[in-house]
């Protein structure tokens, strides 16, 4: 496993831990109160679509924080120094 993946792995993880009613698809409709195929449809799609959120939501987390690491590392990479250009030695020298 990629370590992008692995680290969207985890988080999705983190947030499926916060959530507190955490529905599961369900297998066939014969355990729903109504028993109507629509009805099943209909409610595994809304649980695939809350999934779908935390997935998207890991991955934006992930490119934030992938983003705001590149940026520290440019901030703390030393600057190259600049020699002084040919008019400045011309100048120095009088």
């Amino acid at each position: 496993m990629s370590d992008r993946r692995k680290r969207i792995h985890d988080l999705v993880l983190a947030l499926l831990a916060q959530q507190k009613d955490l529905e599961l698809l369900a297998g066939d409709g014969t355990g729903l109160p109504s028993g109507d195929p629509g009805n099943w449809i209909e409610r595994n799609r809304r649980v695939v679509q809350r999934y779908q959120a935390l997935v998207r939501s890991a991955v934006t987390l992930d490119a934030l924080v992938d983003q705001e690491v590149k940026a520290v590392s440019r901030r703390q990479r030393p600057q190259p120094t600049r020699s002084p250009g040919a008019a400045a030695v011309a100048r120095q020298s009088w």
